[in-house]
């Protein structure tokens, strides 16, 4: 019986050193983890330092190309649009019926003012008859003046009635000749406005009329690159899907104020002897040369999206971490790009490795070139 009791104690002695022994090293294991999380990343990174250099001055802009001159082709009166003879891409002529109103109302008002019309000449010749039987009479004193000036009087009346309602009849048939809309110019329709069965305000655009001839290609321009450009800038412009078709561009004409969301200028270029493979609407690249001057370039690989904004990783000699810093952009190409803003000749810039990094974060610079 003892034998027994000896050896259960012996077993459960055995049974918790184990218990600890396993607990221990599973403590031990979970400081390990906790000393390896602590440590922080330290990424390789490329960057270069950042100077002033002489830049080349050329500035790339993507813009459209649009007809010199758009007119939008409305009605003159109130009504409800009953036909449209046009649609988008279709060419007009001058004459040319573009759509119809419902006149019913323009006839009505058109024959009321000529019944009246009517009426206004039938007084007019009775008026007329008894001016000249009072004259006669007045002649042989058969009549007193001042039935004679009566008469007088009724002629003039009956003479300005019938003047105003003829004026009431100009109007009404202007008005029914408003129900027709005929175009006043020849070009290609580039929208349109209401559908037919649609009441229509007068002046509402019914469709966008693109005149034929000069073309434009505008372009949305930054403050910046429009106050340096010289003032009879040489403009090439072309087409981006196929940069062989190119023609010289002026400028025409530079808004004064600008956008207030993008805060851009809109420049309109006028093309000459612009090709036929630049049709309205064709997007197009105008390249410019810019006065040379001292200006800070970064490659391309440098940039990163922030918030919405343009950004690059900063890096802090001192500390050897990143901070994100906002710029503004000049002019350019695919491979490097001007900063107009945002940094500063001494500053060290992220080229590679830019995309997996994070604000604070550690880097190690295994190589700075200029």
């Amino acid at each position: 019986m003892s034998v027994n009791v000896a050896t259960k104690r012996t077993a459960f002695l055995s049974g918790t050193n184990a218990l600890l022994t396993l607990a221990a090293l599973a403590l031990l294991a979970a400081c390990q983890r906790a000393d390896e999380a602590s440590v922080p990343e330290i990424r390789p990174v490329r960057v270069t330092n950042i100077e002033s250099r002489a830049a080349s001055g050329i500035v790339s802009l993507t813009g459209s190309v649009q007809a010199q001159t758009e007119i939008n082709e409305s009605f003159r009166i109130d009504g409800r649009l009953v036909e449209r003879t046009v649609d988008i891409g279709d060419k007009v002529k001058p004459g040319q019926l573009i759509a119809r109103l419902d006149p019913q109302n323009e006839e009505s008002g058109l024959q009321s003012a000529r019944a009246q019309l009517a009426a206004a000449r039938a007084q007019l010749v009775e008026a007329r008859n008894n001016h000249a039987r009072m004259r006669e009479l007045v002649a042989e004193d058969a009549v007193s003046r001042a039935s004679f000036d009566q008469a007088v009087a009724l002629l003039k009346t009956a003479e300005s009635q019938v003047e105003a309602v003829q004026s009431q009849v100009s109007l009404a048939e202007n008005r029914l000749s408003y129900t027709r809309l005929f175009a006043n110019v020849a070009g290609v329709v580039t929208a349109r406005g209401p559908e037919p069965g649609e009441v229509v305000a007068a002046g509402r655009m019914i469709v966008q009329v693109a005149r034929e001839g000069a073309r434009d290609a505008v372009f949305d321009v930054p403050g910046r690159i429009k106050d340096v450009a010289p003032k009879i800038p040489e403009i090439t412009v072309a087409l981006t899907d196929d940069p062989r078709v190119t023609v010289a561009g002026r400028v025409r004409e530079v808004s004064p104020r600008a956008d207030p969301v993008t805060g851009t200028f809109v420049v309109r270029v006028r093309l000459i002897d612009p090709p036929p493979a630049m049709r309205l609407g064709s997007t197009v690249t105008g390249r410019m040369q810019l006065p040379e001057a001292l200006a800070i370039e970064v490659p391309a690989s440098a940039l990163v999206r922030a918030d919405g904004k343009t950004a690059v990783w900063v890096v802090d000699k001192a500390s050897s971490t990143v901070s994100l810093r906002n710029v503004q952009l000049g002019g350019g190409d695919a491979n490097t790009v001007q900063v107009a803003a945002g940094l500063n000749p001494g500053d060290v810039v992220v080229i590679a490795g830019a995309q997996a990094l994070r604000p604070g974060q550690k880097v190690r610079v295994p190589e700075t070139r200029s």
